[in-house]
């Protein structure tokens, strides 16, 4: 679930420090290291 609010806060481009709650969310195991990398890559085709 959480993925998937990510997923849809990116794609809304609501993306205000998104990267560091990303990095928080990865080292907690809230999110796996797949999800973490499509994440990211969303996240910098944002950019």
């Amino acid at each position: 679930m959480l993925y998937t609010v990510l997923e849809r806060m990116i794609q809304r481009g609501q993306v205000s420090e998104l990267s560091d709650k990303l990095d928080v969310f990865f080292a907690a195991g809230r999110i796996t290291e797949a999800q973490y990398t499509e994440l990211v890559g969303l996240l910098d085709q944002n950019d």
